[in-house]
């Protein structure tokens, strides 16, 4: 376990500001452009800018709990076995995909979608995979729970 750092040392650390002409490609995925604002051994930020009618790949994000804020357009994520779980967000709305989630986004707007996103966690943020896994036979589509669609 990592010590805690010393409460005098870490009230004395100054904040961080990082400009929108800072940002950097990072962790691509087909379909979507993301930018990193800021990462450290815990923590990644940034943005993700999704095309009107793109479908990105298959992936999931590791060890981090990753939190998304949809800043304009839509957003959707497919998720569960086969993909089949679906929720949809708007600008204001916020999206939780937990750590090692099989999922895709799309963009079913006609508008390019931006959402700032925060990840929570360690070792490499974006992992691209074939597929989510398999649904059970004769399972049905698993509707977003109240309060998750937009």
């Amino acid at each position: 376990m990592d010590p805690q750092p010393d409460a005098a040392t870490t009230a004395a650390t100054p904040c961080t500001h990082v400009s929108r002409d800072a940002l950097e490609p990072a962790d691509p995925t087909p379909g979507m452009s993301r930018q990193v604002a800021l990462s450290t051994g815990a923590m990644w930020s940034g943005t993700v800018d999704t095309e009107a009618g793109a479908v990105s790949g298959w992936h999931h994000h590791g060890d981090h709990d990753t939190t998304l804020y949809v800043v304009s357009g839509r957003m959707r994520l497919e998720s569960g076995p086969d993909g089949r779980h679906v929720v949809e967000a708007g600008p204001g709305d916020f999206l939780r995909v937990p750590a090692g989630a099989v999922h895709r986004e799309s963009n079913p707007g006609g508008e390019t979608s931006r959402a700032v996103i925060v990840r929570c966690g360690s070792g490499t943020p974006t992992v691209n995979v074939d597929g989510p896994a398999a649904a059970a036979p004769d399972s049905p589509a698993t509707p977003a729970p109240p309060g998750q669609g937009a």
